[in-house]
């Protein structure tokens, strides 16, 4: 297994949206953040107000995180298959597609063929290499696969 920092499967784009979104949260979370020391507590519906706030806020802290760690690669990952690689699969019905492994889901906006490693298939392939057999589980049940090809990432 090779480890990898998260940062090596974000393309251009999604680290472009993820930074985008950063810095709209911090935004976002300067501005709503309850000042528990300057505003004064009223009635019921005003205490509502202030933990909804405060809840919304921690959830925002929660993502600033999560996105600050894929942009700087705070968190190391072990990945059996690197980002970026190419997989060609032939299905059970005989069809053939070619998919690129991502790390995180973010990716695949702009990427109708990504294939998450968290993914059932994307698990899947991770455990097995080119001329495996595979089984993985779909909504409608288990479904089979193989892999017929795998190339790394230039």
């Amino acid at each position: 297994m090779a480890a990898m920092s998260s940062t090596g499967g974000l393309n251009p784009a999604t680290r472009a949206r993820l930074e985008q979104e950063l810095a709209q949260l911090r935004e976002q979370h300067t501005a709503l953040a309850p000042r528990f020391g300057e505003e004064s507590v009223g009635d019921s519906a005003d205490q509502a107000d202030m933990l909804e706030r405060a809840e919304t806020a921690a959830w925002m802290e929660r993502r600033i995180h999560e996105i600050k760690e894929l942009l700087t690669g705070g968190a190391e990952a072990d990945y059996a298959v690197a980002p970026g690689t190419e997989v060609k699969l032939r299905f059970a019905d005989g069809s053939e597609d070619t998919m690129r492994i991502i790390a995180i889901a973010e990716e695949a906006v702009d990427d109708a063929d990504a294939l998450t490693l968290d993914s059932p298939l994307g698990k899947a392939v991770a455990a097995h290499g080119p001329g495996d057999k595979i089984t993985y589980r779909t909504p409608s049940g288990e479904a089979t696969a193989e892999i017929l090809e795998m190339t790394p990432p230039a």
